[in-house]
């Protein structure tokens, strides 16, 4: 854990919520930024407080974060799974950006009592300062907190572009366009997807860091498709016209006659997002088992002492 709440607030965990409630009106009172203007450590110190505030003083997200299911700054701590298509894998971890803020599931009213009634940030300020305190919502209005996931996408998804719908602990959704030609580690940005805003701030973000699952036989190399195909002595000697995969789906290939392992052949235009290219190497494959007919042929062939050029060592 990042840090404590109850740490943050100078309470334990058997804390009330009235407890709660008077520990942050005790230092609201002492850090606000109108109270202490230009002071930059109490001003991070009365936001991580409001921070602890909005969690703890909501019973809900208050029980979910001492079972270990959030932290301290409402992120979920399980794992989520993916609807709408192959499974995938999908993980928040701590937030960053806008700094400490309520769970997703916090109210803008910042959290609630022992009867279960809304704490209005805004009266405190009121009974603190009075009505007329300047800046004292402007404060209390904060923006939530971004929340961060993972999600692990198949190779083909990250070449031609995919739709996934990740469905969140607390019961929610998100549609995560993928764009054609994202990488491990990109990260794609959801606009007002994060946490909750406080006192009718505005929400945070979702960021969504991908990951490539490594493909059978595809590999990437910069916009550039890669692979390996398999091809039979006859059609490596009198040529062929073939099916091969590309990551849009299969193509005719054409074989040249006399082709030889490591001949590379070049798709245009089969590449990553349509940009790049496809080379497929071909690789000359004998029978697994042992042909007769073909050894025979080989023994008469005039050419079977022929040597292939070969490194010295």
């Amino acid at each position: 854990m990042s840090w404590d709440p109850y740490a943050s607030l100078g309470v334990s965990r058997a804390s009330s919520a009235d407890d709660i409630r008077r520990a942050y009106r005790t230092l609201a009172k002492e850090l606000h930024p109108d109270v202490r203007p230009g002071d930059k450590p109490a001003e991070e110190r009365f936001k991580r407080a409001t921070a602890a505030f909005n969690l703890l003083s909501d019973p809900v997200t208050k029980q979910r974060f001492d079972r270990g299911e959030i932290d301290a700054d409402g992120n979920e701590r399980m794992a989520f799974n993916a609807r709408g298509g192959p499974r995938q894998s999908a993980r928040s971890y701590a937030g960053a950006g806008a700094g400490p803020g309520p769970s997703p599931g916090a109210g803008a009213g910042g959290g609630a009592g022992a009867s279960g009634d809304p704490f209005d940030l805004g009266d405190i300020f009121s009974d603190l300062f009075g009505p007329g305190f300047g800046g004292a919502r402007t404060y209390s209005r904060m923006r939530g907190r971004d929340i961060r996931f993972t999600l692990d996408i198949d190779f083909l998804d990250s070449i031609v572009g995919a739709k996934r719908r990740i469905s969140l602990a607390e019961g929610r959704t998100l549609d995560v366009a993928i764009p054609a030609g994202v990488e491990t580690a990109q990260v794609l940005r959801l606009k007002n997807q994060g946490g909750a805003g406080v006192q009718g701030g505005p929400a945070g973000d979702a960021l969504v860091e991908l990951r490539v699952r490594p493909h059978a036989f595809f590999r990437r190399e910069g916009q550039d498709v890669h692979m390996d195909l398999s091809i039979s002595l006859t059609e490596a000697v009198e040529g062929a016209r073939i099916q091969a995969p590309t990551p849009g789906g299969n193509v005719t290939l054409t074989i040249p006659a006399g082709s030889n392992t490591g001949k590379v052949l070049r798709l245009k235009g089969k590449g990553v997002a349509g940009q790049g290219d496809q080379f497929v190497r071909l690789l000359v494959m004998l029978p697994d088992l042992a042909d007769e007919d073909l050894r025979k042929f080989v023994k008469k062939w005039p050419k079977r002492d022929y040597t292939p050029p070969r490194p010295n060592g």
